[in-house]
């Protein structure tokens, strides 16, 4: 197994890995707007952006960006990410934006399509486009539908993202009338639970 010697710890090197991940994101914003393509931003960023609104302290750092559009637009964006400077890779069913050409795949914007399940049997389809909201600086997924989207999903980091919203007070136990059946149970488990 490797071990890194302390001595290649750079602080610089830690900033500049979230830089780079801004900087992404900017970037793709930049080429959908241009092109007047809808999109929302969800994932690590999305609810970063809604935990940032109560708590900047509580913010997550993510290490890619992920957004939503609408199937039919996939070959316009295409065409927008390549102009930006991207590079497109269709990686185990997913559709991904590289920053170059010989870039990691975690150094990409990854799609996800609005009103598709992402893996067969979740029980609820991504939400519409429809439930993005402007911030002035991007669209962004609405706190309801990010809630929903994650407890969908519910993988580890989609739990994370939940913890992260519990938090800072944004979702409560209110939510839990809110939600189809088989999310508000999801949703029960980890508010009874937030480190289980």
């Amino acid at each position: 197994m490797f071990v890194p010697n302390a001595s290649a710890v750079s602080l610089d090197r830690m900033v500049r890995a979230v830089e780079k991940v801004r900087e992404r994101l900017l970037k793709a914003v930049r080429a959908m707007e241009e092109a007047e393509i809808p999109y929302a931003i969800v994932g690590g960023n999305a609810v970063a952006a809604w935990v940032s609104t109560i708590d900047e302290a509580a913010v997550r750092n993510t290490r890619d960006v992920d957004m939503m559009i609408r199937r039919p637009d996939l070959e316009r964006a295409r065409l927008a990410f390549d102009s930006a400077g991207f590079t497109y890779r269709h990686v185990a069913g997913i559709d991904l934006f590289l920053d170059h050409p010989d870039a990691n795949p975690r150094d990409a914007v990854q799609l996800v399509f609005s009103g598709e399940t992402v893996r067969e049997g979740e029980p609820a389809p991504n939400p519409s486009l429809d439930e993005a909201v402007s911030t002035g600086e991007m669209s962004l997924l609405s706190l309801e539908a990010l809630v929903r989207i994650n407890l969908t999903a519910y993988r580890d980091k989609d739990r994370t993202h939940l913890r992260d919203l519990i938090e800072v007070g944004l979702v409560d136990r209110s939510w839990l009338d809110r939600l189809p059946n088989e999310l508000a149970k999801r949703l029960k488990s980890i508010l009874d639970d937030p480190f289980g």
